[in-house]
């Protein structure tokens, strides 16, 4: 079946799709996007996505394209169209097209394009035996608060890990702190049992499994600290994981070539994939 995208009013095959090439998201990664999960065909934690979503379009002062109610039906048709039942969906904002220059052009309408695509669940092997990953530098921009498509530290980072052999990339401030990954939020469990990951400031994008992963752990009676931890904490942890929208949480085991507690994943990493997991599929709006 022949991918569909939704491009400015338009639902069009994938390999016709485009934009401007003066789309100001092309020539100044001026816009923002959103990812979200599709579980059995709804949509996990539709109302915090679409809520940072608002957060990221007002700081940078790009007006919504339209309702929220007429981005949901966009939302659900581009799903249905797509034939996902568990996926993503990706939609991405900018302020338009205009002839290039760096001011914001007036009376320009934002444009948005949104796609969607099957997702296969996260390998087992990876949830059982945990993952590795590398620490980079943090390079990116001062505002990663913002999800905004300014991607290329991200990018970089990424393919880090990959050619290391590693599953993500953790960026580390000028402090020696872990900032967060390339594309996921970072965790440790101490030896005293307390869940620590960064505080929610400019150096971190809020991730929305994050919130979530709060909330149930919270729930959970468990103890909790949000607050910048070094690589050298990190390596001592009793355990370590990642949060992200794609694969909720995933344990790790090794950073650098530091081994993370007992080398394997352990009781607070599967308590709260299961804690989540269970929390997420419950909200999940159709």
């Amino acid at each position: 079946m022949s991918r569909i995208a939704y491009v400015n009013g338009r639902y069009l095959r994938h390999r016709q799709a485009c934009v401007h090439i003066e789309d100001r998201g092309f020539q100044f990664a001026d816009g923002v996007y959103e990812v979200i999960a599709v579980k059995g065909g709804g949509f996990v934690d539709e109302a915090p996505h679409l809520k940072r979503l608002h957060r990221s379009l007002d700081e940078l002062r790009i007006a919504p394209p339209m309702s929220d109610a007429a981005l949901k039906a966009v939302m659900r048709e581009t799903v249905r169209r797509n034939r996902v039942v568990d996926g993503i969906l990706y939609m991405q904002i900018t302020r338009g097209t205009a002839p290039r220059d760096f001011p914001f052009p007036p009376g320009v309408r934002p444009s948005l394009i949104m796609t969607a695509r099957v997702q296969r669940p996260i390998d087992p092997t990876i949830l059982d035996r945990g993952v590795r990953v590398v620490t980079v530098p943090d390079i990116r921009w001062a505002r990663p608060d913002i999800k905004s498509v300014a991607l290329l530290p991200n990018a970089l980072g990424k393919q880090h890990a990959r050619e290391a052999g590693a599953y993500e990339a953790w960026q580390v401030d000028g402090n020696g702190n872990v900032t967060e990954g390339t594309s996921s939020n970072a965790w440790i469990v101490t030896a005293k049992n307390e869940i620590v990951t960064r505080h929610a400031d400019q150096a971190i994008l809020n991730g929305v499994t994050r919130v979530g992963v709060l909330q149930v752990a919270r729930d959970a009676g468990l103890t909790l600290a949000e607050r910048p931890f070094s690589v050298t904490e990190a390596k001592a942890a009793r355990e370590a994981f990642l949060t992200s929208t794609t694969n909720f949480v995933v344990p790790i085991v090794r950073i650098d070539d530091a081994t993370v507690g007992e080398g394997r994943p352990g009781e607070f990493v599967r308590r709260l994939r299961a804690l989540y997991t269970d929390f997420a599929l419950k909200g999940v709006v159709r």
